[in-house]
Order: structure tokens, then sequence, then C-alpha cells
């Protein structure tokens, strides 16, 4: 079973909509720039003005890795580490479902994993074609 997710004040938000099975970011009102991860402010004009924006969690495969041995702590076979750019623009690392590698450039979409504490973490699966 994969790890709990590490909460604090600025990442509640997100851990609460994938709890609820939703795909989040943040968004700054002033400039409309979207971040991830969360963070008390936005990135590039630095305001505390910020909202919640849903993501269509769409995206394509930049990189990947895979840990040959040993296995992560919480998983019987280590995962596929991925980096995709989401529809946004946005860029996150997240594990691909399955045991088969991607190709650069796969379409993807977010799915929710448990972890072993019941809580919910976004991980990607291919579209298939």
């Amino acid at each position: 079973m994969r790890p709990d997710p590490i909460q604090r004040l600025d990442t509640t938000l997100f851990w609460d909509a994938c709890e609820r099975g939703e795909f989040v970011a943040q968004k700054c009102e002033p400039c409309n720039k979207l971040w991830h991860p969360p963070r008390p402010m936005c990135p590039s004009c630095h305001s505390l003005e910020k909202s919640t924006q849903p993501l269509s969690g769409k995206a394509k495969v930049l990189s990947w890795v895979r840990q040959v041995r040993p296995a992560s702590y919480g998983f019987k076979e280590s995962p596929i580490v991925i980096l995709v750019e989401l529809e946004e623009g946005l860029r996150m690392v997240s594990n691909l479902v399955g045991d088969e590698p991607p190709i650069i450039g796969d379409a993807v979409e977010v799915d929710f994993e448990k972890t072993m504490g019941g809580k919910a973490v976004p991980v990607f699966k291919k579209v298939a074609t």
C-alpha cells in the first residue's frame, strides 16, 4: 500500500479534493496563473489572493523512471514514477498505474488510489488508443 500524503496547512485543499475524487490546482486571482504544488502565494506576482481551479486530468508523459531494487517503501514492486505535463500546462510528478513502462508522449489521465491510511492520491493511467 502507498504511504499517506504529508498534509500541511497549504496543501490541505489539494488533498481534501483528492479525497472527493477531484483534481485541482491553485489559481492566482490577480494574474490568473495556475500552480502546483500548493503554496501560500502566487509564484509569479506573490499575491495571496487565490482560488481553486478544477483540472481536466489529461496529460502527456514527459519522462519516467523505475527504481530497480529494493522496492520503494509501501510497495510490493517499485512504481513507475512519471513526469507529466497537464493539458493546463502544469507539470507534475506522480505514478503510472500498471507494470508496462510508458513511451514519452503517451497520453495519460488522472485516477486516484488509496493509501495505507485510506487517503486518496492522484496517479495516472494510460489512455486506451
